[in-house]
C-alpha cells in the first residue's frame, strides 16, 4: 500500500525537488539533531556539580565555590545552545489558538512570513551583538565575578554567537519547509 501511496505521489508530480529536500536533510539531521544530542550532555556535569554541592553543604557544612559557578556556565550553555534542536522538534512556545485550523498553506505562509520578517533579523541581531560581546570577552580573558574562584567566562560568552548560528541554519530548513508547504499545501 506504501508502494502505491509513493507512485502517487511520483506520478502527482508532488515530490520535493532532490536539492530542496536534500537541504533541509542536512540542516535537520546534522545541524539540528547531531547539536541536541552533543549539547544533551552537558545536563551530566552539570547534574553531578549540583549533587556534590548539595551533599558538600548539608551533609558535611562545606560548601563548594566552584558548583555555583560551574552550574549556571553549563546550565546557561546547554540551553542556549539546544535551542536549534529545539526549533527542529518543534517544542519552542507558539500561540496557535487559530494557527492549528489553518489549512497547511496558510500555515506555511504565516511560518514563511514570520521567519522572514521576525525570526531572521532576531536571530541575526542577537549573533551580532553575541560575537561583539565575545569577542570583547576573548581579548580581555573576562573571569566571572560571582564567586571568589574567578572563573574564566570568555568560553561561555563564545556559545552566544554559536548558539544564534545553529539557530539560523536551523531557522533556515523552517524557512524551506515553511515555503513548500505555502506552495504545495503539505509539509516536506
Amino acid at each position: 500500500m506504501e508502494e502505491f501511496a509513493e507512485i502517487r505521489v511520483k506520478e502527482a508530480g508532488v515530490e520535493p525537488p532532490k536539492a530542496l529536500a536534500a537541504t533541509v536533510h542536512f540542516i535537520d539531521h546534522y545541524i539540528g539533531e547531531w547539536s541536541g544530542r552533543i549539547f544533551a550532555w552537558f545536563i551530566i556535569p552539570m547534574a553531578f556539580g549540583l549533587a556534590y554541592e548539595v551533599f558538600a553543604r548539608y551533609l558535611f557544612n562545606a560548601p563548594t565555590m566552584w558548583a555555583y559557578e560551574l552550574t549556571y556556565q553549563l546550565y546557561g550553555s546547554h540551553f542556549m545552545l539546544g535551542a536549534a534542536y529545539t526549533l527542529y522538534k518543534g517544542k519552542h512556545i507558539r500561540t496557535d489558538l487559530f494557527y492549528e485550523k489553518y489549512p497547511v498553506k496558510w500555515q506555511g505562509r504565516v511560518d514563511a512570513v514570520l521567519y522572514l520578517c521576525l525570526f531572521f533579523p532576531g536571530i541575526i541581531l542577537f549573533f551580532w551583538a553575541g560575537w561583539d560581546e565575545a569577542l570583547h570577552s576573548w581579548a580581555i580573558k573576562e573571569t566571572s565575578e560571582a564567586t571568589p574562584w574567578r572563573p574564566p567566562i570568555y568560553p561561555f560568552k563564545a556559545t552566544i554567537p554559536i548558539a544564534a548560528l545553529l539557530l539560523l541554519a536551523q531557522g533556515v530548513s523552517e524557512f524551506l519547509k515553511s515555503l513548500y508547504a505555502a506552495v504545495r499545501g503539505r509539509w516536506l
